[in-house]
């Protein structure tokens, strides 16, 4: 006899697959890194590191006063140098939290806006069974048209909707998450303002004095001070000249300005020959670039006869103090004096500069170092003469607005006198030689700069502030309607009528839904008194 087997073949269960754990890692650092702590970590982190790019000098703003600071603290400079501590913004550390913080805001807006929408799209929840247990809660006699008529003064409020036969759910505030979702996405838009200003901006900031021969023309080798971004270079300059015409300025009697105006002349490859006219806060618009204007002073124009007659003209710019006078510091160096005609041959000590103060409304009397209006009243300039090397032939690198310290430290230029000069009026030195001040020429500062991202930046703050209004003031609720019969009890006021339940739940923290709510039951029972007694509720949607 054949014994046929017909339990069931047992099968051998799969091996269990082992979890990745690269994977693991990877998954679980990405959602530390979209957490909204971590997103708040970073921001935080990233107000503190920019306080070193507010606090020290940075070389793409000022490399004067970085190599001052290496100058006052020869110990400390270098440390802070290795760490990029004078060109924070640049610095790879901050780079870092600036990247992770762009990634960690678009980790956390995705679900929430995949999920908002989804919220915005789907209908609103049916009432609970047990609408007593709700913050807001009532009974009332439904008003005529039962469910239809109160879905209708629903609508007419602006809240979301949906009947379902006897009962009515609504929902309203969804403005709430819309301004947050705005207010961050917003702010990856201001990210992104930056980055394209940092990487495609140039900027650079030069003085111009007026007159036909100080023309200044948009190269990098002309501008005082120059920064590119990474992706520029300095053949993608635009190409375009500016001649200062004429400067004009109004001071209140206090000295407080009241009206600046520059007109320049136009010209260039890329620009038609005009005149234009711009103001601190109206600046001049050039193709791919706009022309600020930040400050104004003196240029005194000095002449000096050498010892064999000749004569030279120096007009460089005096930079302000700071006082609303105007009292200016600066230096006229003539480098090329005292030259022999006949053998074309100078001693190397008899280079002359002189230092000044200019004051455009002296006082009448001394001490002469402070100006008692910004406008030329009684013009003076303090001159200090000094003569010996300069330092200029042995291509020593120095200030064109100081003299070199060094050199007078060491007694290769020595002081030779000092004189306080009215315009027109001439000094002759111990050597024979002569200084005339001549007057002066307006200078403004200016601040030539491109940056593809401003109109980003602009649009971008505006919704972000929309967005914050949105987000603060906005209040998420919701209220359920169920129309049901009255108690059938012989002898109840309401026999043959109809009840309705009312409930209501605010989704955020709101003190003002109770008082929105008795307006609302109030608007339902067709008591429009009452309901504008309530009044709207402000700063909610």
């Amino acid at each position: 006899m054949t014994v046929v087997d017909d339990r069931p073949e047992t099968v051998a269960p799969a091996p269990r697959r082992r979890p990745n754990r690269l994977l693991a890692l990877l998954r679980n650092s990405w959602r530390q890194l979209t957490s909204m702590r971590t997103a708040l970590i970073l921001l935080f982190l990233l107000a503190v590191a920019a306080i070193p790019g507010s606090v020290l000098p940075q070389r793409g703003i000022s490399p004067e006063k970085v190599n001052e600071y290496f100058i006052d603290h020869p110990d400390l400079a270098p440390r802070l140098d290795r760490i990029g501590a004078f060109e924070v913004f640049g610095s790879v550390w901050f780079s870092a939290i600036y990247l992770l913080l762009f990634t960690s805001l678009i980790g956390c807006i995705t679900p929430r806006l995949r999920d908002h929408v989804r919220a915005l799209r789907s209908r609103p929840p049916a009432a609970p069974k047990r609408m007593a247990r709700l913050p807001q809660h009532t009974v009332l006699p439904a008003p005529p048209g039962g469910a239809a008529a109160v879905a209708e003064v629903l609508r007419k409020r602006r809240w979301r909707v949906e009947v379902r036969g006897d009962e009515v759910s609504a929902e309203k505030g969804y403005l709430k998450e819309t301004g947050n979702l705005l207010f961050h996405t917003s702010l990856i838009a201001v990210l992104i303002g930056v980055a394209l200003g940092s990487w495609y901006g140039w900027s650079g900031n030069r003085l111009l004095v007026a007159g036909a021969d100080n023309a200044f023309c948009n190269t990098r080798q002309q501008y005082a001070e120059a920064k590119l971004g990474p992706q520029v270079d300095s053949a993608d300059l635009p190409g375009f000249c500016l001649r200062l015409d004429d400067f004009q300025a109004r001071f209140l009697d206090t000295g407080q300005p009241e009206f600046f105006n520059a007109t320049v002349t136009v010209d260039g490859p890329d620009e038609p020959t005009r005149s234009a006219n711009f103001s601190v806060n109206s600046p001049l618009r050039l193709n791919g670039a706009s022309v600020y204007l930040l400050g104004h002073g003196y240029a005194p124009v000095i002449r000096y006869t050498d010892r064999f007659g000749r004569s030279q003209i120096s007009d460089e710019p005096f930079l302000t103090t700071g006082d609303m006078g105007l009292t200016s510091e600066g230096l006229a160096a003539f480098p090329d004096a005292n030259v022999d005609p006949k053998t074309g041959k100078r001693a190397p000590d008899e280079q002359m500069a002189f230092t000044g103060i200019y004051l455009p409304s002296a006082p009448q009397q001394a001490p002469f170092v402070r100006s008692e209006y910004p406008t030329e009243r009684n013009p003076a300039l303090n001159l200090v003469a000094y003569r010996g090397n300069l330092g200029l032939d042995a291509g020593i690198p120095g200030s064109v607005y100081q003299l070199d310290q060094r050199q007078v430290r060491t007694g290769k230029v020595k002081e030779v006198g000092t004189k306080l000069l009215r315009k027109g009026e001439t000094w002759t030195l111990d050597d024979g030689t002569t200084v005339e001040f001549l007057g002066t020429e307006r200078y403004v500062t200016l601040s030539v700069r491109h940056d593809p991202g401003s109109t980003m930046l602009l649009v971008s703050c505006g919704a972000l502030l929309v967005g914050l209004m949105g987000s603060l003031f906005g209040r998420r609720r919701r209220v359920f309607f169920r129309v049901m019969p009255s108690d059938p009890t012989e002898g109840s006021p309401t026999v043959g009528s109809s009840l309705m339940e009312v409930g209501g739940l605010p989704r955020t923290d709101y003190p003002g839904f109770a008082d929105e709510f008795a307006q609302l039951i109030a608007a339902v029972n067709g008591d429009e008194r009452a309901a504008e007694r309530a009044g709207p509720r402000e700063g909610t949607e």
